[in-house]
């Protein structure tokens, strides 16, 4: 059987794609282009794998799709194959924010794993926001400020519209002239980390944020 290859975040995406193509058929547009729109999402989809073995190639591969039942088949069998977040403990996480010493854990069995992309959780007490994630292959945490914008914005995260808020972090860049300076960041992003999961297509700009925070 083939072994799970698949990010959360990459079914996003490729969820997006069988979206597209659904509101091109109910277009009635003619068959060629409603085909043009198929093989290029076939194409983008199997650019998200470049290593992909021959099998798992032959599993993305939609292009004999035809039916919506046939591309909602698709995505269900392609769920089996989702690469969880890591396993981790309460803790772990209380070693990853030692400086935090009544940090409020999130339910970690409550998550679903198989659906993140990074793990987040609010503490409303302290107007903070917690967030983990795997960066080149080690798991890293920043702790940000998180204010409610109350408005409905677009996401640094997943570049989609919702209710957001604000948070900023503290980034670790030094200045060995002036021993006090500091810079912080900060950013719009869904009040509701668990719908940013959902939507969540490219991690490119959670990868720099984290750089720049954590100085790496």
């Amino acid at each position: 059987m083939t072994e799970k290859f698949i990010k959360n975040e990459q079914l996003n995406f490729i969820k997006k794609q069988i979206a597209l193509i659904k509101d091109t058929a109910q277009k009635h547009v003619a068959p060629a282009v409603l085909r043009a729109a198929i093989d290029m999402a076939n194409a983008k989809i199997l650019g998200l794998f470049p290593n992909a073995s021959s099998t798992q190639l032959e599993m993305l591969n939609l292009s004999r799709l035809k039916t919506d039942d046939e591309f909602d088949q698709y995505i269900q069998h392609l769920s089996d194959f989702l690469l969880p977040f890591p396993n981790i403990t309460g803790q772990q996480l209380k070693k990853m924010f030692p400086k935090n010493k009544k940090l409020k854990l999130p339910d970690l069995s409550l998550m679903d794993h198989s659906k993140l992309t990074y793990l987040s959780w609010n503490d409303l007490r302290s107007n903070k926001k917690f967030i983990v994630y795997k960066l080149e292959g080690q798991l890293v945490g920043i702790e940000c400020k998180f204010e409610p914008a109350g408005k409905k914005s677009y996401c640094s995260f997943c570049k989609c519209a919702g209710e957001v808020a604000y948070f900023s972090t503290v980034t670790k860049a030094k200045n060995s002239k002036n021993p006090d300076y500091y810079k912080a960041i900060g950013n719009l992003i869904c009040a509701d980390s668990s719908e940013c999961n959902k939507k969540i297509t490219n991690t490119d700009y959670l990868t720099a944020f984290l750089k720049e925070s954590l100085g790496i």
